[in-house]
C-alpha cells in the first residue's frame, strides 16, 4: 500500500529537528558558564520586571513543578530569591541578585553568539525574511484552537 503523496514539506519536522539541533547547540555553550537554556530563560525574564513566579512560569514555559525547581535551584546557586512584592505584600517575585544578572548578561551573549552562527549561513535579507515569518508563525500558533488530545490516564 503506498503512501500518500505529500504536496508540502513537513513543516512540523522541520521545525522540531532545527529547534533540537538549536537547543542542543545553545545547551552545550551555556554550559560552559555552568547555566541552562532555561536558567537563562528564568533570568532574563525576572530582569525584566517584577515577576511572580506564575508569570515567569508562562513566559519560559514551564509547568508548575518544574518552575519550582529551577527557582530552588536559583536560589541554591545565589542567582535569585524569592522577594515580597513591592506592589502586592500577598504575592511573592523572583528577584535576580547581582550575581544573576552577571550570569544572565554572559549567558544572553552566549545565546546571541549562537543564534548569530545558527544563522550565518543566510544573506542578510533573507535572514531577516526568516525571522519575520518564523515570528510570524509562532504567532498565528499560539493563537486559540483545538486543544491537544490527551490519552486517558491508566490504560
Amino acid at each position: 500500500m503506498p503512501a500518500p503523496e505529500r504536496t508540502v514539506l513537513d513543516v512540523s519536522r522541520l521545525l522540531n529537528e532545527a529547534g533540537h539541533t538549536l537547543t542542543n547547540r545553545l545547551a552545550g555553550a551555556l554550559a560552559e558558564i555552568d547555566l541552562t537554556p532555561r536558567i537563562q530563560c528564568v533570568l532574563i525574564h525576572a530582569l525584566e520586571e517584577e515577576r511572580t513566579q506564575i508569570q515567569l512560569a508562562a513566559l519560559a514555559g514551564l509547568d508548575k513543578t518544574t518552575m519550582v525547581s529551577t527557582v530552588d535551584e536559583l536560589e541554591r546557586r545565589g542567582l535569585a530569591e524569592r522577594r515580597a512584592s513591592a506592589s502586592d505584600r500577598r504575592a511573592r517575585i523572583i528577584g535576580v541578585t547581582e550575581k544573576g544578572r552577571l550570569a544572565a548578561e554572559e549567558g544572553q551573549r552566549i545565546v546571541d553568539r549562537v543564534h548569530d552562527e545558527a544563522l550565518a549561513a543566510f544573506p542578510a535579507e533573507a535572514r531577516a525574511t526568516f525571522l519575520t515569518l518564523l515570528d510570524a508563525l509562532a504567532a498565528d500558533t499560539a493563537a486559540p484552537g483545538p486543544q491537544p488530545v490527551r490519552r486517558p490516564r491508566g490504560k
